[in-house]
């Protein structure tokens, strides 16, 4: 499950990629092709459960960041950029919101709107070009040999036509699970759920106007939608305590680290939730698709659990910051066995018994 970091030159993306992954590579400067790195979850849930239990190891959550080139003309042109974006299963495009005399501008001036729905638009025109270039292939054929399967798909690319033309991208659009097996194989990238990043200056984190101003529409494209200043995170990185780290946002006024947000909105784009495994040896988290049951989890754990999955002892995490401890859940009537067909939740911490 890969997130796709894009945006035009000169936006921060670079930087971003650097914070998440911990990247320092030199390819950096001269970006042909995707790079790809490993970005830790940043989980403030995860933090907490290592200081209760004070674990002998720990282990984050990850998921994989790829770094595309940017888009610009050239690329754009030739549709590189596009085929790199296909391959993956979310988007994050990040815009630049800040001004500096010294980072110059493709197109002179600062203006994230703009910006957007320049980006926007060449992603739905991609889509609209692969449909009727499909639909032109489709029609060749019917007037050979009459098919049922390839009429239906061309009803549906006449839909999906009609729906971006309207300058809506696919995501917003109901698909059938039987019209979904119709189109699974092509390079649909407004199917993809997006997250926008407005890069703004150290000084502007306090103002949200153009964040307010985007809200709207973002909402009503599921486009999820944040700010960060990626100077102030690299700061952030180069410290090396957490108190340091703390304190550092307390005197910005910062509630959460925007890297927390932003990997928590990656996950929520790849359609994935956390749960947690806990105990003196070790606290982990571990990620699942939304709506797995207690076994598909058992599963990312080792396939032996979920073979031989008996039962799931659940502990809910806020329920465990409430009580202090499991003592305190256990009197409290809060801990809980669930059986096969429990579908676990965003911050469970489960302890799976089995038997192979």
């Amino acid at each position: 499950m890969k997130v796709g970091i894009i945006g035009l030159p000169q936006t921060g993306k670079k930087t971003l990629f650097q914070i998440l992954t911990g990247s320092e590579r030199p390819e950096l400067t001269d970006l042909q092709k995707p790079l790809m790195g490993i970005a830790n979850i940043q989980d403030s849930r995860f933090d907490t459960l290592v200081k209760m239990y004070d674990p002998k190891k720990e282990a984050r959550a990850k998921i994989d960041i790829a770094l595309l080139p940017k888009i610009e003309k050239e690329t754009v042109a030739k549709g590189d950029i596009f085929k790199d974006i296909v391959d993956m299963d979310a988007i994050c495009h990040v815009v630049r919101a800040f001004e500096d005399e010294a980072v110059y501008h493709v197109d002179g001036s600062v203006d994230a709107v703009r910006d957007i729905d320049m980006v926007n638009s060449e992603l739905l025109l991609h889509d609209l070009l692969f449909i009727e270039t499909r639909l032109e292939r489709i029609d060749i054929n019917l007037k050979k040999i009459k098919d049922e399967k390839q009429q239906r798909e061309k009803t549906l690319l006449l839909k999906m036509k009609d729906h971006l033309e309207e300058e809506k991208p696919l995501r917003l659009m109901k698909i059938s699970a039987e019209e979904e097996m119709l189109i699974r194989s092509y390079p649909f990238i407004t199917l993809k759920q997006m997250i926008l990043v407005l890069n703004a200056a150290d000084n502007d984190l306090g103002n949200h106007s153009i964040l307010t101003q985007l809200n709207k529409t973002c909402g009503l494209n599921r486009i999820e939608a944040m700010q960060v200043s990626a100077k102030v995170e690299s700061e952030i990185a180069l410290l090396e305590s957490e108190q340091e780290r703390r304190e550092f946002l307390e005197d910005l006024g910062i509630k959460e680290p925007a890297l927390e947000t932003l990997t928590r909105l990656c996950i929520k784009a790849l359609g994935l939730i956390s749960f947690f495994t806990v105990g003196k040896d070790e606290v982990r988290q571990w990620l699942v698709r939304n709506g797995s049951s207690a076994p598909e989890a058992a599963g990312a754990i080792h396939s032996d659990l979920q073979r031989g999955f008996i039962r799931a002892e659940v502990m809910k995490y806020d329920e465990l910051m409430e009580f202090k401890n499991e003592a305190g859940l256990k009197n409290a009537g809060k801990l809980y066995v669930k059986g096969k067909d429990y579908i676990v939740s965003d911050g469970d911490i489960l302890n799976i018994r089995f038997k192979v």
